[in-house]
């Protein structure tokens, strides 16, 4: 299988090399709105009835509509079958996670500018936070922490996972992440019926203020649906990785690499961006040498027949084609990886080095996996402790301060027609 090779040389590289970016990226976006929608409105007429509903429907599980919950399903039992190296692995995760957010926590913040007015900001996070944890494919562990800690570190109190559970079977390390992870309420419910319970209630399960967590069309539509209503993190998309490799790396290396996010959906991206034609060769024939090995093999080949490519370019000009993608992640692995790092603006994740493969980052590293793609990573940044933080400004005025803004402020008023705003500033100059 020969694989999409661009030269950045030729004069109409980033024209065509756009168009393949876009072919992807206009994947995947059946509009299920519609139906969506009705599920929503339905669960937010209806609360536990209509959840218990679309939950025998879709999972084949009965619910009870007034707690929500399942004969047989239980986070605590499902966790004690989690075997003890996953554990062990999992609590050696979530260490780092938190001592990596820790750090990320924001500072209040004041001070007295020249009128004497005294500003500033305070940051609070937010009460309740909704956990969607996908089931079937996309169920890992790892994003459960990666999605929880941070809401812990910020300091919420309240973290409600819901998790569809087909057939009535849990992943034991899904319910034991979620422990470590510090979940307080746990609902056996997914699809768009789960986003709308968590922002709207549904029996007991009271309405949260933010919900994070990945999910398939539906569960990304709901998150849209319900947005303003409540806070969303992002509405994700495939997973992405490209590879900024010289020569010096072996082949079957840089091949892993690339095969370690084309497994993860069919529509994943993996792109090799390297100034050697003929070594991309060597790199190439590894990857279908790994493929035919792997139990994702099937998956993987779709995803790097249809949306894998290589880039032969210069590594001094390598930076600006990994801005072009925006990917989830980037890896440099050469032998000066701060020398592209400095001028690589867009990316959600940068691993520097040969010994620095994603796959770290997905796991152990402490860095969020929940990254920005589909070229989101122009404006948007990965999961931190500051999406479940707010910012509040404050701003103490004084006598002197007050009459230091006031003629401002009324001549705006003014202009703007609005009197109201004009008159609450001039009463206190005597003058309303």
């Amino acid at each position: 299988m020969s694989i999409r090779r661009f030269d950045a040389s030729k004069s109409d590289f980033t024209e065509a090399f756009g168009k393949f970016l876009a072919l992807r990226r206009a994947q995947g976006t059946e509009d299920v709105h519609a139906k969506t929608a009705v599920i929503v409105r339905d669960v937010r007429e209806r609360g536990g009835e209509a959840v218990a509903t679309y939950t025998q429907r879709f999972d084949g599980v009965s619910l009870d509509a007034d707690t929500l919950t399942a004969p047989g399903i239980d986070l605590l039992e499902a966790a004690e079958r989690c075997p003890t190296d996953v554990r062990e692995a999992l609590d050696f995760a979530a260490d780092r996670i938190e001592r990596y957010h820790a750090q990320q926590r924001p500072q209040d913040h004041s001070f007295t500018d020249a009128a004497g007015l005294e500003l500033g900001w305070r940051w609070t996070c937010v009460d309740a936070v909704g956990l969607y944890v996908p089931g079937g494919r996309a169920s890992y562990p790892s994003s459960v922490l990666m999605n929880a800690i941070p809401a812990r570190a910020a300091g919420v109190q309240r973290l409600a996972m819901v998790s569809p559970v087909p057939g009535g079977e849990m992943n034991p390390a899904v319910a034991y992440a979620a422990l470590r992870a510090g979940v307080t309420e746990f609902y056996p419910i997914g699809g768009a019926q789960a986003v709308a319970a968590l922002a709207y209630g549904a029996g007991a399960l009271k309405p949260v203020d933010k919900i994070v967590g990945p999910g398939n069309a539906y569960v990304a539509a709901a998150k849209r649906i319900v947005f303003g209503d409540v806070g969303i993190d992002t509405i994700a998309g495939p997973s992405e990785i490209t590879v900024v490799a010289d020569n010096q790396n072996d082949p079957r290396w840089i091949a892993a690499d690339l095969l370690s996010q084309a497994e993860h959906d069919p529509l994943a991206q993996s792109i090799l961006i390297t100034d050697d034609a003929e070594w991309a060769t060597k790199v190439e024939a590894a990857v279908a040498s790994q493929m035919a090995q792997l139990s994702t093999g099937k998956t993987v080949e779709t995803a790097w027949r249809d949306y894998g490519a290589i880039v032969i370019v210069g590594l001094d000009a390598a930076a600006a084609i990994v801005n072009q993608i925006a990917p989830e992640h980037v890896e440099l692995a050469v032998a000066d990886p701060d020398a592209i790092a400095k001028d690589v603006r867009h990316s959600g994740a940068i691993f520097l080095g040969r010994w620095a493969p994603e796959a770290l980052g997905d796991y152990v590293t402490g860095s969020n996996h929940v990254l920005p793609t589909s070229g989101a990573a122009r404006f948007a940044s990965g999961l931190s402790v500051l999406d479940f933080m707010k910012r509040t400004s404050i701003q103490r005025i004084s006598e002197q301060g007050f009459r230091h803004l006031a003629r401002a402020a009324e001549t705006l008023a003014t202009a703007e027609r609005l009197p109201a705003h004009g008159l609450s500033v001039s009463i206190r100059r005597g003058e309303g």
